[in-house]
């Protein structure tokens, strides 16, 4: 359940400005770790500007998600650096052992699978961040040993 009281104060502590909705999303992002479409609608009631607006603006940025994020938050680099070194077997290797696809998270909630364009540790490439903790110089095999670790309660700083 949402707390629409929660997103009142969020949007009041901007003075209801419509400049600071990134800002404001990014406030109940940090709280819900993603969008929830009732607080977007509120927060356009609240600004007093169209639902589409702040529905682009969350759309447009990578940063912002509309699906829940899983408790345990995986983000493999797709950048040109990382690409050429492999990242795309990383990616494909971690969505077949997690049975989803990248941009999604496990159903128990407990994995989120993304990709970022770069995440600017290409000497370090491939790289896989796991809850802003980076893991460089990744293998197809490496990442598989981390999730295992993961799973099990103790790669990723948890």
């Amino acid at each position: 359940d949402i707390d629409l009281g929660r997103i009142d104060k969020i949007v009041r502590s901007s003075d209801s400005n419509p400049e600071a909705l990134i800002g404001i999303l990014q406030d109940i992002q940090q709280e819900w770790h993603y969008l929830p479409l009732p607080a977007l609608k509120r927060v356009a009631d609240h600004l007093g500007i169209p639902e589409n607006r702040v529905w682009a603006v969350a759309t447009f940025y990578n940063a912002f998600t509309l699906e829940p994020r899983g408790r345990t938050h995986v983000t493999v680099c797709a950048g040109t650096a990382c690409h050429v070194r492999g990242a795309a077997q990383l990616v494909s290797a971690l969505e077949e052992s997690l049975d989803i696809q990248a941009g999604h998270t496990t159903p128990d909630g407990e994995f989120s699978l993304e990709t970022a364009h770069c995440l600017g540790a290409c000497a370090m490439g491939p790289v896989v961040v796991v809850d802003e903790k980076i893991h460089g110089h990744m293998s197809r095999q490496s990442a598989l040993d981390l999730l295992h670790q993961l799973r099990d309660g103790v790669g990723g700083d948890k």
